[in-house]
């Protein structure tokens, strides 16, 4: 049996995932969030916890958490709580759109998020904590690094390979065998072609321009 589900965060990101998981008939016991949009009829009839130290109040064994902070390139709050938690026991939920379209050949590692219409090939692995978002297309024998966001409509080729903190924003496309490094970012709607280094931006018109600090 499912264990229940307590959700952290209530923007955007974490409406999509309500959406999937109320499809899938999950039982969700709360929303964690300093605020609640009362206009977002995803949210309804969902208990508010207004502190992440509500979380605290479940045993970390009875629930299992889902990540419901948006990822952005120099935002690390979801990077920050899922390592948080995780490091008091808790246990994050791996979330797949009943329409995504996953391998079984396919490695997802703990609390990656496989939103509606993505496709995942064969032999690839998604690291921990990463987000393949709305009709990403993630090719044969990916290696996608944790807390990854691969944006909307996102396209890669086989045997592309990410590090740590790689934000690829939507529209974007990678040739095969392209590697990228550490926190660096493919701006959306750009084609890359060749690997990049760490703490790089890659944009269409101002290609791989470093990260200021």
């Amino acid at each position: 049996m499912s264990k229940p589900l307590l959700i952290i965060g209530a923007g955007g990101h974490a409406s999509v995932l309500v959406d999937i998981l109320r499809q899938q008939r999950r039982e969700i016991i709360g929303i964690v969030s300093p605020i609640l949009d009362p206009t977002s009829k995803v949210f309804n009839g969902i208990k508010h916890f207004k502190n992440d130290n509500d979380i605290l109040t479940f045993d970390n064994q009875s629930i299992i958490l889902v990540n419901g902070i948006g990822s952005l390139p120099g935002h690390n709050l979801r990077t920050v709580l899922y390592s948080k938690f995780k490091a008091l026991g808790y246990e994050f939920q791996t979330v797949v759109a009943s329409n995504a379209i996953v391998s079984d050949y396919a490695v997802l590692e703990d609390g990656v998020q496989i939103l509606t219409g993505a496709i995942v090939q064969t032999n690839t692995r998604i690291g921990a904590n990463s987000i393949i978002n709305t009709g990403a297309i993630i090719e044969h024998d990916c290696i996608i690094g944790e807390n990854n966001h691969i944006a909307p409509g996102v396209t890669l080729s086989g045997q592309v390979i990410t590090s740590e903190h790689v934000h690829i924003g939507t529209g974007a496309t990678i040739i095969q065998n392209v590697k990228i490094g550490v926190n660096s970012v493919v701006a959306a709607g750009a084609t890359l072609t060749k690997s990049l280094g760490q703490n790089i931006i890659h944009f269409p018109a101002k290609p791989f321009q470093k990260i200021k600090k």
